[in-house]
């Protein structure tokens, strides 16, 4: 409860905590006080002078305390603490965003650090964490598609999901038909007047149960933009096999069809792009999140109130305290 109150707290005349530096001179000529206003005498033993203590002064000093008390509410009220209250107010429209990976086996090819597939995982979370406005899903293929999740504002769920992604889930293979149709099909009940799919390969078109320009043709009668990205260094990429010795490296050939992806990102309204490395595929997701920009517009609205009074009155009450106390049980005492 007080960690929420410090964390929500401000104050409108700070400058006034500057006052605090008076307390160590005020303890400083307490202090000083105290040793002028004491007397010494010699006596042969102490055995009768026990008793002449009492808990007044044991207790003396609560009077100075309760001023420097008083003094640091006085203060504090001063400076005028404030609760702040914003509320936000969102107004627009967001884009439904589909992310289509392959999931293939070639997507371990060690080309990308670590490897293809972790390597468009990281950048695709980099990419939700940048779209607090949008409903964003996921769909996985390989020889088959999947949707791994549906659109939705819940960042975390997504990302989990994400990160569990592994190659092997579905059945080998690079249907690009089937996971553009799959991530269509997901956009198709949208509402939003923007409807964009992200889909990544880093290979052929070599399967599945939809022609890929067959699925192409489904995009553009649903109002889909996509932009394909080809994963893939030039030449060959060392590739994880599994051998009946364990597993092995083995240098495949990188073989991306960049004239289909080209086709179906230009004839939806998108644009075809190549990663050829880490930072490449890093700045090929940024370029998309600057082409497709959520028509958004957020209001503040900050409400203050204030917090001074309760200082005030405990100053109020610790001054009084002291002054009753002062010329009553504590009279005696300077």
């Amino acid at each position: 409860m007080l960690y929420d109150w410090l964390q929500h707290i401000s104050f409108a005349y700070p400058v006034f905590f500057a006052l605090l530096a008076l307390l160590p001179v005020m303890i400083y000529w307490y202090l000083q006080k105290s040793k002028l206003s004491n007397a010494t005498i010699l006596v042969s033993s102490l055995r009768n002078l026990k008793k002449a203590g009492s808990w007044k002064n044991s207790f003396r000093h609560a009077l100075f305390i309760c001023r420097l008390l008083a003094i640091t509410c006085l203060i504090t009220a001063m400076a005028r603490p404030q609760l702040k209250n914003e509320q936000q107010t969102t107004n627009g429209e967001g884009i439904d965003i589909i992310l289509c990976l392959d999931i293939s086996g070639s997507m371990l090819a060690q080309d990308f650090t670590p490897n293809r597939m972790e390597a468009a995982k990281n950048v695709a979370s980099a990419f939700i964490d940048g779209r607090p406005t949008d409903r964003i899903g996921l769909v996985i293929f390989s020889g088959e598609s999947f949707t791994m999740c549906p659109l939705t504002t819940d960042r975390s769920v997504l990302k989990s999901q994400l990160y569990n992604v592994q190659s092997g889930l579905l059945e080998d293979g690079t249907a690009i038909g089937s996971g553009l149709a799959t991530s269509t099909e997901r956009l198709r009940g949208s509402k939003s007047k923007s409807k964009v799919i992200i889909l990544l390969t880093d290979g052929e078109d070599n399967g599945g149960m939809i022609d890929p320009n067959t699925a192409k043709e489904i995009a553009k009668a649903v109002g889909v933009r996509v932009y394909t990205v080809g994963m893939g260094t030039e030449g060959f990429a060392p590739v994880p096999v599994q051998t009946p010795s364990g597993v092995v490296m083995q240098r495949e050939k990188v073989s991306i069809d960049e004239k289909l992806l080209t086709q179906i990102a230009n004839e939806t309204g998108g644009k075809y792009f190549r990663a050829k490395d880490n930072e490449s595929l890093s700045t090929i997701y940024q370029d998309i999140d600057k082409l497709e920009k959520s028509k958004i517009e957020i209001t503040t609205h900050t409400k203050y109130s204030e917090q001074f009074f309760p200082f005030a009155l405990i100053a109020a009450a610790l001054l009084l305290i002291e002054y009753l106390l002062r010329f009553t049980l504590f009279k005696k005492f300077p």
